[in-house]
Formats: C-alpha cells, structure tokens, sequence
C-alpha cells in the first residue's frame, strides 16, 4: 500500500514541478454577449499558459459558445476546453480547480475531488446565491479565495471565516486609449440593470427637451474593440452598478481620457476617488447631475481638476506587466504550498 501511495506521490510532485499539473477554470456560458467577469478569468488562464502552465476552460455544456464573437478567436484557439456535462472530468491530487462565487451548487458537486479548490469572487453580492442554507465554502473544501480588490477582500474575510483571501486586480485592455479627436454630442451608458438604462434615458429627455438633440449610446453585448470603437465619441459616460466589486467600464472610460458620471456602488472600490468621476449616492438625480455636467461641458466649464485626477487613476491601474506578476505570484504560491505538502507526506511514508 506504502509503495503505491508513494508512486502516486511521486508523480503528482513531478507533474507540480513540470507545471504538467492542470489548473480548471469553470467559466459561464454568456452566448456570445460580452461580460468582464468572463474576460478576467479567460486572461488568467492565458497569462499561465503563456508561462508554460496547464490552464483548462471548463463550461457546463458541450455546446458551449465560446468567446471569439466578442474578446478574441485566439482564447478558443490556444486555451484547452472541457464540457463537464457527458464527460468524465479528468482531475488529479496535483490539479487547481477555480470555481466562480456564483457556482454554489457546483462547490457542493465536487466537495469530494480530490484536487485544491479555490473560489474566484469577483461580484460579492452572489457569494450566497446558490449555496444551501448554512453552507460555506470551507465547509465544501475550498480554503481559498481570489477576488478583484482590496475592499473586496475585506468584506469577504468578514463574512466567510476561514478562507485565505488574494487579489489579482484585472487589467484594462490597450484598446481602450486616449482619444485625440474631439468628443462628439454621445453619451455612453453602461448599466448592470438594462432597465436603469431605459429609466435614465426616458427620464432624462421628459425633464431637459432641451437635449433631444444629444444621443445617448447604450454599450450593452459589444466585442472589446466595438465598445471601445462606439465609446471613444463620448464626452462623458453614465454608468450603474450597485453592487459592483471592481467597476470595469468606469475605469476603461476613464482611461480614454472621458469623465464619469456614477452611482456610487455600495462597496466602493480602492481607486474610486472624490475627484476623479462624479459620484453621487441617489439614483433618480442621475438625470439632474447630467444635464447639469452638459450645461457645464458646453460652456466648457468643466473643472480642469478633474482630467487631472482622472489621469492620475489611469497611471495607477493595472498594466500588463503587475497582471502578469500577480497571476504568476498567486499560483506559484498554491502550486508550491501543494507541492511542499505532498513532499512532506512523501517523506513521511519513506521513513516507514
């Protein structure tokens, strides 16, 4: 029995050590509509593939959609993927297994494998969506937790004990540049609520009839390069999200040099300032706070200060280079703690 538990150690420390051991990530099937949560996780698995790593996409079902409609034909092309449904999933002692927060029922499916388990919680509001009554994720085996920002991260220590917390801030593609052309009369919008977008719109031209004349671009299902594309006409964006963890689109609007008109979200993020966007806490004065920033933009008086600050945020965010560095450093150190374990067991059955 020794002889066999210690072939089984053997190989699973090699394959650790030849970066052969497979790391899974289930990602969500958005039928071809763009979704920065998805994005994220497929950025990782490239950035490990890229360092010689075993990254493997896990969907639910065979007729899983894919990704090249809106990020890249490359992601489906250079990353393995696997269904889970109708097929015998493949997982060793050695292997990582990243499960999204909304995943639940998936967590309590796979308590029993064998591998590390780690939760990847990029929205904290759907921690608890679908676990049972009184579950918690190191009650189904999963000791580790990977999320988006700091304030984030300190939620989650408060609400789930027990479980080790890292952030991988993402990264704001390169598409998205300051623009040197002159704004156009647009104004983009970005809810999570598709019916905060109507709401806005139809309330906004009934209150100020005075700005029919300005277009309002709902940047809702676009590919990376047609947001980008449709956004860099704005003179200011709109954004809703109440319970963001992180803020994707305000900080690709800012990067392109285009203020921000925002609900702030209830857990506010680390780069969210006072005067780098303009952040107010009712919803049904988004109409008001508008027009008044297009009455100010005509007379073109904005405040200076503002382009400033805006600037400074996106000197601070994310490059490729620190994503690259955090994703490497994250998974060195499960790979490694996992591999220090097994050789401490290995040792342990030689010396019987």
């Amino acid at each position: 029995m020794n002889a066999e538990q210690i072939t089984k150690l053997e190989r699973s420390i090699q394959n650790m050590k030849d970066k052969k051991s497979r790391i899974y990530f289930l990602v969500q099937d958005t039928k071809g509509n763009a979704k920065a949560s998805v994005r994220y996780i497929y950025e990782i698995a490239m950035e490990l593939k890229k360092e010689g790593f075993n990254p493997i996409i896990l969907h639910e079902k065979p007729d899983y959609f894919g990704v090249s409609s809106w990020l890249s034909e490359d992601y489906m092309t250079e990353l393995p993927h696997k269904a889970i449904e109708g097929t015998n999933l493949d997982v060793s002692p050695e292997d990582l297994i990243i499960i999204p927060e909304i995943y639940g029922f998936v967590m309590d499916q796979i308590t029993n494998l064998p591998c590390g388990k780690i939760v990847l919680c990029q929205s904290y509001d759907y921690i608890f969506e679908t676990l049972q009554p009184g579950q918690t994720w190191p009650l189904l085996g999963f000791l580790k937790c990977l999320t988006t920002s700091e304030n984030q991260k300190e939620y989650i220590k408060n609400v789930v004990r027990n479980v080790s917390v890292d952030v991988i801030e993402p990264k704001i593609s390169e598409t998205f540049k300051k623009q040197e052309l002159p704004p156009k009369t647009i104004i983009s919008i970005h809810t999570r609520d598709h019916r905060d977008t109507t709401n806005l719109i139809k309330t906004f031209y009934i209150k100020f009839p005075q700005y029919r004349w300005l277009t309002f671009r709902d940047l809702r299902g676009l590919s990376e390069v047609e947001f980008a594309e449709a956004m860099k006409d704005s003179f200011v964006s709109v954004w809703i999200d109440e319970v963001s963890g992180w803020g994707t689109f305000p900080l690709e609007s800012i990067k392109m040099g285009i203020p921000v008109i925002g609900l702030t979200p209830n857990l506010v993020p680390n780069w969210m300032g006072e005067d780098n966007g303009v952040w107010i806490n009712n919803k049904n004065m988004l109409p008001d706070v508008v027009a008044d920033f297009i009455q100010n933009w005509l007379e073109d008086n904005i405040n200076p200060e503002l382009y400033l600050n805006m600037e400074k945020t996106s000197e601070n965010l994310s490059n490729g280079e620190k994503f690259k560095s955090d994703v490497l450093e994250f998974f060195n150190g499960a790979i490694n703690t996992r591999l220090e374990s097994f050789e401490s067991q290995l040792n342990k059955l030689e010396t019987i």
